[in-house]
């Protein structure tokens, strides 16, 4: 994701691995801020057109956000921290 996104010329952004989103049931996911998006991604290609939807165009790639109620829980304690 960072080597495309480079070559996106998206300068001003960061990209970083992080621990558990607490979203880990629904496989790989991406938050993008300051918007907070969340994303879940298959493919190197949903990293694609994630970067150039939202980061290039300004848009979202709808079929791949996520949403609050797709989260764990409310009240959910993770396994590390219980």
């Amino acid at each position: 994701m960072k080597a495309r996104a480079k070559e996106l010329g998206l300068a001003d952004v960061r990209i970083n691995a992080s621990g558990c989103l607490d979203r880990c049931e629904l496989g790989p996911t991406m938050v993008i801020y300051p918007e907070g998006v969340w994303y879940s991604y298959h493919t190197l290609e949903d990293v694609d057109e994630i970067l150039q939807a939202h980061l290039v165009d300004g848009g979202r790639v709808r079929r791949l956000m996520l949403h609050p109620e797709d989260g764990p829980p409310r009240g959910h304690v993770p396994k590390e921290a219980g």
